[in-house]
């Protein structure tokens, strides 16, 4: 008898749990009309600049842009010692940069310099 009042209550329960119509999707709620914006040409002027001694980090850009004329310059310390700045201005055509290096390049020696050994597991 126990069995079977188990099986029924095992039913009811089953049944009682599952969705009527076997999925629980809701509508979502409606959005919040947007502001709008007039549309104006985009303008803009920035630069920033890195020069950290201490690593030897020395880098940056400058760009300003009005409409759609767009003009700008950046500038990296190269691993060999030489400075590699690309000015640029970008049209309908294209984006159109003049690269120079400024310096020698320089390779140090690696004669005599000691390394940190690398790392090896005890024994």
């Amino acid at each position: 008898m126990t069995k079977v009042a188990l099986v029924i209550f095992s039913l009811a329960a089953t049944a009682w749990a599952a969705p009527d119509d076997g999925y629980s999707y809701r509508s979502p709620a409606p959005i919040a009309r947007q502001p709008q914006y007039l549309s104006a040409p985009a303008r803009y002027n920035y630069q920033w600049g890195v020069n950290d001694q201490y690593s030897g980090n020395f880098y940056g850009q400058r760009e300003q842009r009005n409409g759609d004329n767009t003009r700008g310059s950046y500038y990296v310390r190269l691993p060999d010692s030489r400075l590699m700045r690309v000015e640029y201005y970008v049209d309908a055509t294209g984006y159109h940069p003049t690269i120079t290096f400024e310096g020698e390049a320089q390779y140090p020696s690696t004669r005599g310099r000691t390394y940190a050994q690398p790392y090896a597991r005890g024994k």
